[in-house]
């Protein structure tokens, strides 16, 4: 079987560098797709990859609805032409005004903002009254984690009517994000995700019951997508985002997730061959994510048997028996394993295609702020 990160010249490529493979990029949007069954029942996270060459790939491929986590995502995905876009973080401060120019500034895209409590519905409401526009905005509802949103009871009720009374807001549904949901054994994990989206679903009755339109449920990331993709239920969209890339983390710990697979890796270089059994890359924590700690953020490819003893900022230090192989100047390519503020960390990513470098696509939505 041919090795898919196989290149056949990387002399011109810089290290560290990221790379990404279009071809496994299909592969997993394919996947994607067929576990989904329909492509509207998709809004793929772009907060992983955020990349325009990727949503405008996506949209190749069928896939329109796209979720971001900040509003320069938003706006590069708008970029890219008419889009639905889920901006699934709350809005406070300026970032509301913002917002609501976004809107005005792509009116043929359809823009939702969630919201969790009855300030952050002021707040939209008078942006958009001071940009003379009107919003989508969806609840966002709190089924465990505790980051963001409102427990589904009588508080996520009051606000979504707060939400349907706001002159400038069209209330449309709920968000329910399970982040927290990471057993490795499948079935755990299944249990545990589907009896707390049950008070969701209630939510949605009682939200119904008293004449307010609930028309979509935005729910999951990738660990919970098998899960929620395999229930029929009218308006639902599955949003996993790591799983167009992948990386080692989930990878490893997911067995259910079959068929996923990396489809960007980062590009080391030897520098250094300190002791008889150690060797130092190129590879510090400025380029792969700090997250986890020390000695789990990466994988190194074709490398024996090695330990991890050190990693500094542009620094990664194994020891290995197999030193004597490896010599200043020698690559090697290693997995994330969170391949998410992996990829933040860089500003354009190297492509790799039929094992050969054919050029690079441009990070655009790694800054804060791109021109709203």
């Amino acid at each position: 079987m041919t090795d898919p990160y196989t290149i056949a010249d990387a002399s011109s490529l810089l290290s560290p560098g990221l790379l990404f493979f279009p071809e496994l990029i299909r592969q997993n949007l394919q996947r994607a797709l067929d576990v989904a069954g329909d492509p509207a029942r998709l809004r793929l996270h772009v907060k992983t990859h955020k990349t325009p060459a990727i949503v405008k790939l996506e949209r190749e491929m069928g896939i329109t609805k796209h979720k971001c986590a900040t509003i320069a995502e938003c706006e590069m995905v708008a970029e890219c032409g008419p889009a639905d876009i889920l901006l699934s973080y709350p809005l406070v401060g300026p970032n509301a005004d913002r917002f609501a120019r976004l809107v005005k500034q792509y009116p043929t895209s359809r823009f939702a903002a969630t919201v969790d409590h009855p300030l952050g519905v002021q707040f939209l409401q008078e942006a958009a009254e001071r940009l003379d526009v009107e919003i989508d905005v969806m609840l966002d509802v709190d089924v465990g984690q505790h980051r963001t949103g409102v427990s589904p009871g009588p508080e996520a009720v009051a606000v979504y009517e707060a939400i349907a009374a706001a002159s400038r807001l069209h209330p449309t549904g709920l968000h329910v994000y399970d982040g927290h949901n990471h057993q490795a054994d499948p079935q755990e994990r299944q249990s545990a995700a589907l009896k707390q989206f049950e008070p969701a679903l209630r939510l949605r009755e009682t939200l119904e019951g008293k004449g307010l339109p609930v028309p979509r449920l935005v729910v999951g990331g990738t660990p919970t997508f098998p899960i929620y993709a395999r229930l029929d239920v009218p308006g639902m969209e599955c949003s996993p985002g790591t799983l167009v890339l992948h990386d080692n983390g989930y990878g490893s710990k997911f067995a259910d997730l079959s068929g996923f697979v990396p489809a960007a890796l980062l590009l080391t270089r030897v520098i250094s061959r300190p002791t008889p059994t150690r060797v130092t890359f190129d590879l510090g924590y400025k380029a792969v994510a700090s997250d986890p700690g020390p000695g789990k953020r990466l994988r190194l490819l074709n490398v024996p048997a090695y330990e991890e003893v050190l990693q500094n900022e542009e620094h990664l230090v194994i020891d290995t028996p197999e030193a004597a192989r490896f010599k200043p100047g020698d690559i090697a390519l290693a997995v994330p394993t969170h391949i998410c503020p992996t990829v933040a960390l860089h500003q354009r990513a190297a492509l790799i295609e039929g094992g050969r470098f054919t050029g690079y696509w441009e990070i655009t939505g790694r800054d804060r702020v791109i021109r709203i």
